[in-house]
């Protein structure tokens, strides 16, 4: 813990500004995600049943790409990503462990919530252009669903893994399926493990799939 608490002040002294506010960070990622999810979702009508089909096609997608980004490049450091590598293995999982998971104070939230330019980067160079050659080739619905789908996914990886970090005492940590959710991705902090299993942030449908459940949750 003694050296948690020592990495944590180095951290928030040069990395976390004197004007960063958490909780703006946060409702900045929530309200400009849900935005984009009301916006594409509203502009569906009569969708059919085939296009319907885009929603839980999208989520398999985001779930193995959650697990495949988050195992291949946020644990193993790639040409051109290591900015990745360092956020996460060298800061995230150093700034909490699976000893010490829980924020100290709002400022913390910078060490959980992706950057606000994340969201600008998703939507602008993945979800929009993605959606585009749907609607072009398929259906606006189509499209429509595919963008609330992906941004939704986003915003639900977000505040999961915000909730993992919260008090497990809290309401809101308290939670059955929270506590469970938690508990996979606390046995992810274990540095010892951090590199082999439990990759999956949201839903470990893809540890079910490629074995790399760790063993306690099995």
């Amino acid at each position: 813990m003694e050296a948690v608490d020592e990495f944590r002040e180095q951290y928030r002294k040069s990395e976390i500004g004197a004007h960063y506010s958490g909780w703006a960070h946060f409702a900045f990622t929530s309200v400009v995600s849900l935005g984009i999810v009301v916006w594409a979702a509203s502009g569906v009508r009569a969708p059919t049943l085939r296009e319907w089909l885009m929603v839980p096609m999208t989520f398999v997608i985001a779930n193995f790409a959650e697990y495949w980004g988050h195992r291949m490049t946020m644990h193993k450091p790639r040409p051109g990503l290591g900015l990745l590598y360092k956020r996460h293995t060298l800061q995230h999982h150093h700034f909490f462990t699976h000893e010490a998971m829980s924020y100290q104070s709002t400022r913390d939230f910078k060490m959980v919530l992706f950057p606000p330019l994340m969201i600008v980067y998703f939507f602008g160079l993945f979800a929009l252009p993605v959606g585009a050659a749907i609607w072009a080739t398929g259906s606006e619905n189509a499209a429509r669903l595919y963008v609330a789908t992906a941004v939704a996914y986003f915003l639900t990886y977000e505040w999961l893994h915000f909730a993992y970090h919260l008090n497990e005492k809290s309401w809101l940590g308290r939670r059955a399926i929270v506590a469970r959710l938690r508990r996979h991705h606390q046995l992810h902090h274990d540095l010892s493990k951090m590199g082999k299993f439990n990759f999956n942030i949201t839903f470990p449908i893809c540890d079910v799939l490629f074995d790399t459940m760790n063993n306690d949750e099995k």
